[in-house]
């Protein structure tokens, strides 16, 4: 088996063009996952989480100001690509995606066995036969009934058609799917049985995910992996073991303590403030307002400090800044 990477991304970059200026929503990512790997992005609603998702699937809009870096899908740079070739070899055939709002995505006019078996005979040289016995099959590992192959969206619970979206994105065997809030909107039992459901799927057909989410509780079910966004970068990286126990980035740490807990009687903690405008983002570290931990050396731009195979980009990891926290522990 190829030890390279399944995705690398590398300086990547998607800002918009606005009548306000410029929006940093994906600024400068590095980032690998592995085959047969879960990563979950955390993050508050409007850090980037949504437009990385695009920039990988080159969903863009049109008013883009800079779409640049590198994103190498088993060792090939698909930003190479032009987009005719990019959306017959990449798009769907080894990446495919679910949407947040499943019923948004599914055609209220056509049957939901047409929908889930266009894109196998969008991309392959499937028959219809063929397409329709893998869609049954698909449908049996996701859980919904064969029959409703022949039935239309809106007659669908939201459960189902959540599943149904799965079922899409599967049909044409990826290598990795991105998962866009896909528990979003729908009750707490129905919740679990999708994210069984994933991990179950994950381990049968050995596929990878990235899992975007702002529910820390749900994505702690399938991560193997966890990465932090804040105003635009990664801000953190780490094994979910160790993530959950021990966050290092102050704010991956008040994101966990904001999480109710059964078996503590601590009240859940908070996050003072707002995120910057990713209009108008601040000089240095872009956390700094808000973080309790805050020291001079904050008002530079923190480097991305590699710890026993996580990385943290904050300046409380960074050995140039440990004499001034010292100092500013004994002025205290």
């Amino acid at each position: 088996m190829s030890t390279e990477p399944l995705l690398r991304i590398e300086n990547l970059r998607l800002y918009y063009r606005t009548n306000q200026g410029t929006v940093k929503a994906v600024d400068d990512i590095n980032f690998a996952m592995n085959r047969n790997e879960a990563v979950v992005i955390l993050g508050e609603s409007g850090c980037g989480k949504t437009s990385l998702t695009r920039a990988l699937l080159r969903l863009l809009p049109k008013n883009i100001d800079q779409y640049s870096g590198k994103v190498l899908l088993d060792g090939i740079n698909v930003m190479e690509m032009n987009e005719g070739n990019f959306r017959r070899d990449v798009r769907w055939s080894k990446i495919s995606m679910v949407p947040q709002a499943a019923m948004n995505s599914l055609n209220p006019v056509l049957k939901v066995g047409d929908q889930v078996t266009e894109p196998l005979l969008t991309h392959t040289n499937v028959s219809k036969e063929e397409a329709w016995a893998r869609a049954r099959q698909i449908f049996q590992q996701v859980g919904v009934p064969v029959d409703f192959l022949n039935r239309f969206a809106f007659e669908l619970s939201g459960g189902m058609r959540q599943r149904t979206a799965i079922a899409m994105a599967l049909i044409t065997n990826p290598a990795l799917i991105i998962l866009d809030e896909p528990t979003s909107a729908l009750d707490v039992l129905t919740q679990a049985n999708i994210m069984n459901t994933l991990k179950r799927i994950k381990w049968e057909s050995e596929t990878s995910f990235i899992l975007i989410t702002h529910d820390i509780a749900t994505s702690s079910e399938l991560a193997d992996r966890v990465a932090v966004m804040y105003a635009g970068q990664m801000v953190e990286v780490s094994d979910a073991e160790r993530f959950f126990s021990v966050p290092q980035h102050p704010y991956s740490q008040k994101l966990l303590a904001s999480v109710p807990k059964l078996r503590q009687t601590a009240e859940p903690d908070f996050i003072s403030g707002q995120p910057p405008s990713l209009l108008n983002l601040p000089s240095g570290c872009r956390f700094a307002a808000r973080c309790p931990q805050r020291f001079a050396r904050c008002d530079q731009t923190p480097p991305i400090i590699e710890t026993g195979g996580r990385s943290v980009q904050c300046w409380l990891y960074a050995p140039e800044a440990q004499a001034e926290l010292t100092q500013a522990e004994v002025a205290a």
